[in-house]
């Protein structure tokens, strides 16, 4: 009996790219509420995409890509809440 799954090779790249994914999904929320929740899940997913980027360069290279699309969408996080996202109803 043999796993089929594979395992990921940077798990904190990867839980950086799915909590980035959902602060950018949850930032437009009007009322300050898509400022709170994006924001704060921003944060936590740039901590965890420094960690995974550490571990990816400790490995040479390997689970780098989660790490970039992290990054793109705590940008886009970050770039939409200063513009008046989560905030503007």
């Amino acid at each position: 009996m043999t796993d089929s799954a594979p395992r990921p090779k940077n798990p904190a790249a990867w839980a950086g790219f799915w909590i980035a994914l959902a602060g950018l999904l949850l930032m437009p929320i009007p009322l300050f509420i898509g400022l709170i929740l994006g924001g704060a899940l921003s944060v936590i997913a740039a901590i965890f995409t420094v960690i995974g980027l550490f571990k990816g360069l400790a490995r040479g290279g390997v689970g780098i890509a989660p790490v970039v699309i992290a990054a793109i969408f705590i940008a886009l996080t970050w770039a939409g809440i200063s513009v008046g996202g989560g905030t503007i109803w």
